[in-house]
């Protein structure tokens, strides 16, 4: 079980408190009530300390109502949440409870037991001038007990209760003045904490959207990147397995339909196998024994004798092995760029050109075919497909960018600079 907190061990004292003093304050003027009172004031004592405890019977009853009906908030000075401040009952509670303390005191100087409450709930039930009053009278019965009674009977005991007066006034309020500060200290501490909580709560809940839509970036990247990456396989493979199947179909010499058959097969086959690597995202198959160079001069001799255009490759710079997605970046582009060609450019000669320049790497691929108009191809496919927007995001990927120049029968150029990221 865990221990109660200090509000706890208050709300405690302040429910029960009032109680336990009264029925020691009886039971010491009980037996001290015959040295200090006459008949008369035994019964006048009765009859007040029955009005005593149905005061208090009262305000207990009234505590949980009056607890949950304050706003929240309430708490002026940090009071105790047993105790509502600044409600009229709570009031009327005190200047009853100190009312009738005084008078029993004044009978019997051993009920200034009971009267002491007013020392602790006068800043609590009480505004603040009020609760400076409160604590005034609470010091004035207290020092008509300790000086023997009231009222004095003789000048020395005036002296006395003067003296008394003063010392119990001035600590009451002392007191008082320490325990508002420290319960204003609370009560701002309590409002800091407030704020973190709320801070917490809406950084709890920016960063679950943050986190949300990291995912979904993450998915649409990954979504973009299959996508490219059966455009760059499968698409490709197809339409190059189409080709061949409609050479079949024309020609008339058995062993030059054997011959595409072959070939369309190993399309289909090498195909099929870079498929599988991009959904594992692997880099590419060629790449897998070869050096990039070694890749782009097998793609390009591939390229050439699929489609009979005159292809070949050109190294500049001193060859560094290339970090995997540097170097599946590059031959990806390389090996879209020469599909385009073979689709669109009519194209008689195509060169490749691989450069290591210090800290990047830069691959042109250039064709004497028909050319076109970049804005024009822009503002027909509205920024989409997997041609050339395929490329840019590509090397964007690897903070690249890709180049296109072309003019319709001035042949195209495209040019990929992406940073030299060594292996490893």
């Amino acid at each position: 079980m865990t221990p109660p907190t200090v509000e706890e061990r208050w709300a405690q004292f302040f429910r029960y408190g009032p109680y336990a003093l009264l029925g020691l304050a009886t039971l010491l003027g009980a037996v001290a009530a015959p040295l200090v009172m006459t008949r008369r004031e035994m019964y006048a004592a009765g009859v007040l300390l029955i009005a005593v405890l149905a005061v208090h019977i009262r305000w207990s009853r009234a505590l949980p109502r009056l607890s949950a009906a304050a706003p929240a908030g309430t708490g002026r000075r940090g009071g105790p949440p047993v105790l509502p401040e600044g409600t009229t009952a709570g009031r009327v509670h005190f200047v009853l409870r100190t009312a009738l303390a005084f008078a029993l005191t004044w009978l019997n100087p051993f009920f200034a037991i009971h009267a002491c409450l007013g020392c602790f709930d006068a800043v609590h039930l009480l505004p603040p001038r009020a609760a400076r009053a409160g604590l005034v009278v609470t010091a004035l019965t207290l020092a008509g007990a300790q000086s023997g009674g009231l009222p004095p009977d003789s000048p020395a005991r005036w002296l006395v209760l003067g003296a008394m007066f003063v010392f119990n006034t001035a600590l009451a309020l002392g007191l008082g003045h320490l325990a508002a500060e420290e319960a204003e200290r609370a009560e701002e501490r309590a409002g800091t904490i407030t704020a973190l909580e709320r801070a917490l709560a809406e950084n709890a809940a920016l960063h679950a959207q943050l986190v949300l839509r990291a995912r979904e970036a993450g998915v649409a990247d990954e979504r973009r990147r299959l996508a490219a990456e059966i455009h760059d396989t499968i698409a490709q493979g197809l339409a190059g397995i189409i080709t061949q199947l409609q050479v079949v179909a024309a020609a008339s010499d058995r062993d030059a339909a054997r011959e595409h058959l072959d070939r369309a097969q190993a399309l289909a086959r090498h195909s099929l196998g870079e498929a599988r690597r991009s959904v594992r995202n692997l880099s590419p198959a060629a790449l897998e024994h070869d050096t990039l160079s070694g890749a782009l001069r097998k793609t390009a001799a591939e390229w050439s004798e699929r489609t009979g255009i005159t292809a070949r490759l050109t190294v500049t710079g001193t060859e560094e092995p290339l970090h995997g997605e540097v170097a599946a970046t590059l031959l990806r582009i390389a090996q879209e760029a020469l599909a385009n060609t073979a689709r669109h450019a009519r194209a008689t000669r195509a060169g490749v050109t691989l450069s290591y320049m210090g800290d990047e790497v830069t691959l042109d691929i250039r064709d004497d075919g028909r050319g076109f108009d970049p804005l024009a191809a822009v503002e027909r496919t509205g920024g989409g497909g997997f041609g050339l927007d395929g490329m840019r995001a590509r090397a964007e990927r690897i903070a690249g960018t890709v180049a296109v120049e072309s003019g319709t029968g001035q042949g195209t150029a495209i040019s990929a600079r992406v940073p030299l990221v060594p292996h490893g």
